[in-house]
C-alpha cells in the first residue's frame, strides 16, 4: 500500500524523538491509518489519553481525515469537565491546566490554533518540548516543529534537569518554556549548553532579571516572551528584551488582537479565541499596571491572598524577591494563620556561592518598603522549587 501524503500543516521531513526513538512521517502515517479507522467507527467526538507526541500527531492527522472532534487529555484520569456543544467536523478540545479551579474543556478550530505560526521550512531546527504535549502551549510547539520539518525532542514527564541534559545531548536550537522552567534549566546547566538560536518564554510573567540572564547566557539567540491562553489562543509576542509589553498596544492592539484594561484587569479581543464564545472581549484575569510607556503584569486577580483583611498578590512580592541580586528563583505563597487568616511565606533559591546571611539581609531590605501584609513572614532557603506538570509553580492557600 502506498504511503498517503501528509496534511498541509505537516512537513514530510519532520522527525520526532521520544525515549530515544526517532520516527518520521512513515511511522506517523501508519499509526494515523489505524486511528482513522477507529475514529470513523466512533464518529462525532473521540478522546486521546496521554500517549506521547508521535501518537498525538497521528491522532490529529486521523481526526482531520475522519472529520471528528478530538479531545486531547492531559491526565490519565482526567476529571470530567463540561463538554461544550459542538458542530460536526474536525476541531480540537483542550483542557485548561486547572491551577485556579476545576479544569475546563476549550474547543478550538484547528486553523485558529495555527493562526500565529509563522516561518519557513527549517529542517536544521531542533526543538525541545518543555510543555505537556496536550496543553495549548505544548501543541503550539509541536505544530511549529511539524510545519518547519524540524526535529522535535520530547520526554513527557521529565523534569528541567533531565530536559537540560537532553537539550545538550541533542544540540537543541529552539526552546519555548515557562519562566519557572527557564530558571531551573539555567541552574541545571553544568558547563555545556545547547546551541540555542531561539529562546521563548510563556505561561507566566517574564521578569527582567531572568530576561537579562538568558540574554547573557545565550547572546546570539533570538529572545521573546509570548502571551497566550487556552481560551484566547496565541495573542502576541514581545521581542525587545523588556518585561511587560508596550503600553501603546492598549490603544492600537497588536497582530489583530485588541487589548484594554477594565478595573486594572487585561481584557482581549482575539481572532484566535476558542470556539463557542460570543466573539467579544474576554477577561484574562491578569492584573496589569501601566508605568510610563510600559504595561507590566502584576499578578492574577484570582491569586490574591487575604492577609488580615488586605488583599495582596504573591506574584508581585515574588517579583520583588527575584529582583534581589543573588536570588536565582523564588516562590511566594500563603500559609494559614490563626490571627490574620493568612500570611505570606517564601522559598528562595540562592545563586551559587552566595552567603545566606548576606542574602537574607538583602531580602529584608528589598521587602521593607512593601506594606506589612505583603512581607513574607518566613523565608526558607532551598536548592530548587518543584514545578507542576504544566511547568509552572504551584501556589496554595489563596483566598
Amino acid at each position: 500500500m502506498s504511503l498517503r501524503p501528509p496534511p498541509s500543516w505537516l512537513h514530510p521531513g519532520v522527525r520526532l524523538i521520544e525515549a530515544e526513538r526517532s520516527v518520521g512521517w512513515g511511522e506517523i502515517a501508519a499509526q494515523a491509518d489505524a486511528f482513522e479507522a477507529a475514529f470513523r467507527a466512533a464518529g462525532g467526538r473521540v478522546a486521546l489519553p496521554p500517549r506521547g507526541v508521535p501518537a498525538l500527531v497521528a491522532a490529529l492527522v486521523a481526526a482531520e481525515r475522519a472529520g471528528v472532534e478530538l479531545r486531547l487529555s492531559r491526565r490519565t484520569t482526567a476529571a470530567e469537565a463540561e463538554i461544550p456543544h459542538h458542530e460536526p467536523g474536525f476541531a480540537v478540545l483542550l483542557e485548561t491546566s486547572g491551577t485556579t479551579g476545576a479544569p475546563k474543556l476549550i474547543r478550538h478550530d484547528f486553523q485558529r490554533l495555527r493562526g500565529r505560526l509563522r516561518g519557513a521550512t527549517d529542517p536544521d531546527a531542533r526543538w525541545l518540548l518543555a510543555y505537556e504535549p496536550a496543553a495549548f502551549a505544548g501543541l503550539q510547539v509541536i505544530l511549529t516543529a511539524l510545519a518547519a520539518g524540524a526535529t522535535l525532542v520530547s520526554a513527557p514527564g521529565a523534569g528541567a534537569a533531565d530536559l537540560a541534559r537532553l537539550a545538550v545531548r541533542h544540540a537543541v536550537t529552539h526552546i519555548s518554556a515557562t519562566p519557572s522552567f527557564w530558571r531551573a534549566f539555567l541552574l541545571a546547566l553544568d558547563g555545556d549548553a545547547p546551541p540555542l538560536a531561539a529562546v521563548t518564554l510563556g505561561g507566566e510573567v517574564a521578569d527582567q532579571p531572568l530576561l537579562d540572564r538568558l540574554a547573557e547566557r545565550f547572546p546570539t539567540a533570538k529572545h521573546r516572551h509570548i502571551y497566550a491562553s487556552t481560551e484566547a489562543g496565541a495573542l502576541f509576542a514581545v521581542g525587545d528584551g523588556k518585561a511587560g509589553f508596550p503600553a501603546a498596544w492598549l490603544d492600537g492592539g497588536i497582530d489583530g488582537v485588541g487589548l484594554r484594561l477594565r478595573d486594572g484587569v487585561l481584557e482581549v479581543s482575539s481572532p484566535r479565541a476558542m470556539l463557542g464564545g460570543d466573539g467579544g472581549w474576554l477577561s484574562t484575569g491578569d492584573v496589569v499596571e501601566v508605568r510610563g510607556d510600559r504595561a507590566l503584569f502584576a499578578g492574577r486577580l484570582d491569586g490574591r491572598v487575604n492577609v488580615g483583611g488586605i488583599k495582596v498578590s504573591p506574584e508581585v512580592v515574588e517579583q520583588v524577591l527575584l529582583d534581589v541580586p543573588g536570588v536565582r528563583d523564588a516562590l511566594v505563597q500563603a500559609a494559614a494563620n490563626p490571627v490574620t487568616g493568612h500570611i505570606l511565606t517564601a522559598l528562595v533559591v540562592p545563586a551559587p556561592g552566595v552567603e545566606e546571611a548576606v542574602l537574607r539581609a538583602a531580602i529584608r531590605t528589598a521587602v521593607a518598603d512593601l506594606p506589612s501584609a505583603a512581607r513574607p513572614r518566613l523565608v526558607t532557603m532551598t536548592g530548587s522549587i518543584a514545578l507542576g506538570a504544566a511547568g509552572k509553580k504551584t501556589r496554595k492557600g489563596t483566598a
